[in-house]
């Protein structure tokens, strides 16, 4: 009888091949299983805003969103929209569908995202946005009640100044006519004391751009444990004289608003939290244009706003590159 050694080879491997594919697959799939489930779902929406970079933010927050590996991000534009149109050239979607460049804001009809399929919304929307359909507006209430996350920043706090629920998701906004009758005015003075200004004046306003150092106020959030007391944020925009209803909300960090820069002398509410039935929001001032978003702190406190919004939690550390009280620190332009 002749034994064919390399045929017997081969017949031994072709059960252990079996159980190592097996192995592979199951493993695989446990890993994808396990990377879908930690994955946070984000929505971007955008689509009319005066600042007319808004197409290149949404991509740079995306991006970094996405780079973290915690989240999976889609963004849902309107149909119609107002300013940006030389960015939105240049920094495209894929699989976003045609949009129509109009010369003043126009409520699209047809936006309705599907809120539900998210743990976590952030607004990129600004002033003069046309008001969302009223269905959306009501959809929209119930994902945040129910306890989905709301993150908005910059000029998102300027959008839908009559949507009453939207002004006491975000607490403080500027401009849209806002004054008095729509809540009082929040601050800090320099002795440390929180002060509600309920007397008559308009909300929003800002002086020039600059660098301006953030004062972190509350160390235990999980948005700014292990933050540095005091940290430098590159050239922006520093809202001044916001108001709004003010409920439920926590201060985590001021920026003082330099007189000799046009500013009110006053300590600023730069980061803020909120809660809207079982909702979480982080509601961010800074993010005026790429240069304000390419700020290492402006990412870091984004990047662990939206993980709390979304989850109540913080997983991510302070990044070693953190601005320090004297020097800010950012990415290179994309």
């Amino acid at each position: 009888m002749r034994f064919d050694l390399a045929k017997t080879k081969i017949q031994l491997m072709k059960p252990i091949t079996h159980i190592l594919v097996v192995i592979f697959m199951a493993m695989t799939t446990h890993l994808l299983q396990s990377q879908d489930k930690a994955t946070i779902k984000a929505l971007i929406v955008d689509g009319q805003n005066n600042h007319d970079q808004w197409p290149k933010t949404t991509v740079m927050l995306k991006n970094e969103l996405e780079k973290t590996g915690l989240f999976s991000v889609d963004v849902v534009r309107t149909a119609y929209t107002w300013k940006g149109a030389s960015f939105l050239k240049a920094y495209t979607i894929a699989g976003m569908p045609k949009t129509k460049a109009l010369e003043k804001p126009k409520t699209d009809p047809d936006f309705s995202p599907d809120f539900s399929k998210y743990d976590v919304v952030i607004s990129n929307f600004g002033w003069n946005a046309a008001p969302w359909p009223k269905t959306t507006q009501e959809a929209f209430e119930h994902y945040i009640k129910n306890g989905g996350g709301l993150v908005v920043f910059h000029a998102a706090d300027n959008s839908f100044p009559n949507w009453k629920a939207y002004n006491q998701m975000i607490g403080l906004g500027g401009w849209g006519d806002r004054n008095e009758k729509d809540g009082p005015y929040v601050y800090y003075n320099d002795a440390g004391e929180l002060i509600r200004d309920t007397s008559p004046g308009n909300g929003g306003a800002h002086g020039p751009q600059s660098e301006y150092q953030i004062q972190v106020r509350n160390f235990e959030h999980p948005i700014t444990k292990g933050m540095p007391k005091f940290w430098m944020h590159t050239k922006d925009e520093l809202y001044n004289s916001l108001r709004g209803p003010a409920e439920n909300m926590e201060i985590l960090a001021t920026a003082y608003s330099d007189p000799n820069n046009k500013g009110t002398g006053r300590h600023e509410p730069a980061l803020m939290t909120l809660s809207f039935g079982k909702g979480r929001i982080f509601h961010n001032i800074m993010g005026h244009a790429d240069y304000s978003v390419s700020c290492i702190g402006f990412i870091t406190s984004m990047l662990r706003g939206t993980e709390w919004a979304a989850t109540g939690k913080v997983t991510q550390k302070i990044p070693e590159n953190f601005p320090t009280a004297n020097n800010s620190s950012a990415i290179k332009p994309q």
